[in-house]
C-alpha cells in the first residue's frame, strides 16, 4: 500500500472508529481536534496537512466521479456536445460555492502550528503549508464571486460583527493571496518526505504561477487596470522563471504524464494524484475507451497547426478535412496523443462512439484497457495535479502579456525558454514559433492565422493557440475563456463550428444505422450534435462571468442588519 494513501484511509478509518458514541466511554467533541493532545508533534501537523489534499488536487477524482480532466467545464468551445451545458440561468437558493469553511480550517491550521514544540524552520515551513492552502481557497473564491470578504484568523459563532463583514474588493483579497504566496515561496521546503506527492516549494511556485496568470488577465481585461495586472503577471512570470531556471524538470513522452499506472519518476510531474487498485481508483480509462464520449469540437480540431508550424488555412501541407486520414495528416503530433487518429467513432456503429466522431484516447492505458481495472470505476492510473507543460505555457503568456502592462518587451528569449521547449518534447518536434514586435514566424515566414479574433494580437493569438493544444482536455479553458473576457467564443449561434464535429458521407457507411447521426447538408456533412436550435448555448449577458451568490446568504446578512450586496445583473 502507498504511503500518501495509507494515511489517507487511516484517517478515514479513525473518523469512522471514534463516530461510534458509547454511553459508557465520556466522548470527546466530535467536531474538533483536542488540541492538547493533537498539537504536539510534526507528524500530527503533517497529517492534518493531508486533509487539504483531496479538495484542491483532485487528479481524476475517485470512483465514478472525475475532476476536471476530459469533461470537467465542459461549458467551452472544445467540447460539441449533444445536450450543451448552459450558463447559469437563475441565482441558486444555498450552495453555489459560497462557503468559508476551507478558509477557516486553513486559519486554524497555521495558528495551532504556531504552539507546536518544532523548530523554527518546521514551523515556517507549515505555516507556509497553510497561507498556500488558504491562498487556493481564496484564489478560488475570488475566481468564482469577485469580491468577497477576507478572514484570517480563526472565528467563533459568537463573533457576528466579523461573521458578517462586508465584501473586500477582489484586489484587496488578491493582494493578501499574493502575500500568501511569497510567504511560502521563502518558506516551504524544497525536499519532502514524498516527493511529487506533497506539496514542495516548487508546487507553491506552479500554483503561484497559475493563479497570478489568471488574476493578471482577469485585472487587465475585466478591470482595465493595468498597474495591477502588471503586478500580478510579474508574479506569475516570476514564480514560473523559478522552476525553469531551476533545472529540476523537463519534458519527456506527452501522454505518458496521463495514462501511466505510476507517475512517481515522470520528470514532467510537479505533483501528481497516487491511485492504487482495491485503496483508491477512477473511472476516467473506462470513458476513453468503452463508453460514449462527448467529443471535440470542430472548432477544437481546427486548433491544431500542420506539422510545418503553420494554421491549416495558411500551410500548403493541408488536405481538407473529408475523411479522418485528411484531418490528421501532418499535423501537431499532439493531436494524436489526444485523439484517435485511425477512426471515427460514429453513433450507430460502435458503441462508445463521440458525438463529433472524434474520439479522445490521452487518458486511456492501452495495456490495461482490456483488463478489469481498465474498465469500470476500477482505473488506477496516477493523475497529475500540475506539470511543467503548464507551467511553461503559464511563463509565456504571463511575459507576453506583462509587455502590454507597461513591462520588459517580449523576446525571442521568452518564447525559447517556454513555448519552443513544448516544441521540442520528444515525439513533438515541431518548428519553434519565431516573433518580432506582435508578428510571428515560422522558419523565417511572418504569417498571419485568417481565424485570428481581430481583438488579439498575432503573438497573444498563437501563445493562446498553443495553451490550447497543450492543455487540451485538461479543464483550463472554460476558465481562459473567462479571463480573458470571451466567454462569447461559446455561443453556438455565433460559432456554429463548434456545434460541428468531423465530415462524413453516409454513403460511405452502408448498412449501418445512422439515423441519429444529423450532418450539415442532409447525407453528408459536417456532424451536428445538438441538432434543435432551441438547445443551442447562447451568449448575451456578461453577469455569467461571475456567479450569483445565493440567497440564503444573503437573507442571512439581513437578519444582522448587514448587506451582502449581490453580483451585477444577477
Amino acid at each position: 500500500m502507498k504511503t500518501i494513501n495509507k494515511i489517507l484511509v487511516t484517517l478515514f478509518c479513525l473518523a469512522l472508529i471514534t463516530s461510534c458514541e458509547k454511553d459508557y466511554l465520556e466522548v470527546p467533541p466530535q467536531d474538533q481536534l483536542v488540541d492538547e493532545t493533537y498539537w504536539s508533534n510534526e507528524g500530527n501537523v503533517r497529517t492534518f496537512a493531508f486533509g487539504f489534499y483531496s479538495a484542491y488536487f483532485t487528479g481524476y477524482g475517485s470512483g465514478y466521479t472525475w475532476g476536471d480532466y476530459f469533461s470537467g467545464q465542459s461549458l467551452n468551445d472544445d467540447f460539441a456536445p449533444s445536450n450543451p451545458s448552459m450558463f447559469t440561468q437563475q441565482v441558486p437558493t444555498s450552495g453555489g460555492g459560497w462557503t468559508f469553511s476551507w478558509v477557516r480550517k486553513a486559519n486554524i491550521f497555521i495558528h495551532r502550528i504556531q504552539e507546536v514544540p518544532m523548530e523554527q524552520e518546521a514551523i515556517d515551513h507549515w505555516t507556509g503549508i497553510g497561507r498556500f492552502f488558504r491562498a487556493l481557497e481564496y484564489h478560488d473564491l475570488v475566481n468564482r464571486f469577485g469580491d468577497v470578504p477576507y478572514y484570517d484568523h480563526e472565528l467563533s459563532e459568537v463573533e457576528n460583527e466579523e461573521l458578517y463583514r462586508p465584501r473586500e474588493d477582489r484586489a484587496v483579497v488578491m493582494d493578501k493571496v499574493l502575500a500568501d504566496f511569497q510567504f511560502a515561496a521563502d518558506n516551504v521546503r524544497a525536499q519532502v518526505e514524498s516527493p511529487g506527492l506533497e506539496v514542495n516549494r516548487a508546487v507553491v511556485l506552479a500554483f503561484m504561477s497559475r493563479v497570478f496568470l489568471f488574476e493578471g488577465t482577469w485585472q487587465k481585461y475585466h478591470q482595465q487596470n493595468n498597474a495591477k495586472a502588471a503586478e500580478y503577471l510579474q508574479a506569475a512570470k516570476w514564480a514560473a522563471n523559478e522552476i525553469i531556471s531551476s533545472g529540476t524538470y523537463e519534458l519527456g513522452d506527452y501522454r505518458e504524464v496521463f495514462n501511466s499506472l505510476s507517475l512517481a519518476n515522470n520528470p514532467e510531474v510537479i505533483l501528481y494524484r497516487e491511485y492504487e487498485s482495491g485503496i483508491l481508483t477512477h473511472a476516467l480509462n473506462s470513458y476513453n475507451n468503452m463508453e460514449a464520449q462527448t467529443g471535440a469540437s470542430k472548432n477544437a480540431i481546427e486548433t491544431y497547426l500542420m506539422n510545418d508550424g503553420l494554421p491549416i488555412e495558411v500551410s500548403a501541407n493541408y488536405q481538407g478535412d473529408h475523411g479522418i486520414e485528411n484531418v490528421m495528416e501532418s499535423r501537431d503530433p499532439r493531436i494524436y496523443e489526444t485523439f484517435v487518429r485511425e477512426t471515427l467513432r460514429l453513433n450507430g456503429i460502435e458503441n462508445n462512439y463521440s458525438t463529433t466522431g472524434y474520439a479522445v484516447h490521452k487518458f486511456l492505458n492501452e495495456e490495461i484497457k482490456d483488463d478489469p481495472i481498465g474498465s469500470s470505476n476500477l482505473n488506477p492510473t496516477d493523475a497529475p495535479v500540475i506539470r511543467y507543460g503548464e507551467v511553461l505555457m503559464n511563463y509565456a503568456e504571463a511575459a507576453a502579456e506583462l509587455a502590454t502592462v507597461g513591462g520588459p518587451a517580449f523576446t525571442q528569449s521568452d518564447l525559447d525558454q517556454s513555448i519552443n521547449v513544448l516544441r521540442d518534447r520528444p515525439g513533438i518536434g515541431l518548428p519553434h514559433l519565431e516573433v518580432s514586435g506582435d508578428a510571428v514566424a515560422v522558419n523565417g515566414t511572418v504569417y498571419d492565422d485568417p481565424d485570428r479574433d481581430a481583438d488579439v494580437t498575432p503573438i497573444l493569438w498563437e501563445i493562446r493557440r498553443e495553451r490550447r493544444v497543450e492543455l487540451m482536455m485538461e479543464g483550463f479553458r472554460l476558465d481562459d475563456l473567462r479571463r480573458w473576457k470571451k466567454l462569447a467564443y461559446t455561443d453556438m449561434t455565433m460559432h456554429p463550428e463548434i456545434n460541428q464535429g468531423a465530415w462524413i458521407d453516409k454513403a460511405d457507411y452502408p448498412d449501418t444505422e445512422l439515423e441519429s447521426i444529423r450532418l450539415t447538408d442532409g447525407t453528408t456533412g459536417y456532424i451536428i450534435p445538438a441538432y434543435a436550435q432551441e438547445s443551442w448555448r447562447t451568449f448575451d449577458d456578461p453577469k455569467v462571468y461571475l456567479y450569483p451568490i445565493p440567497l440564503d446568504q444573503i437573507k442571512l446578512y439581513s437578519d444582522q442588519g448587514v448587506e451582502l450586496a449581490q453580483n451585477p445583473g444577477w
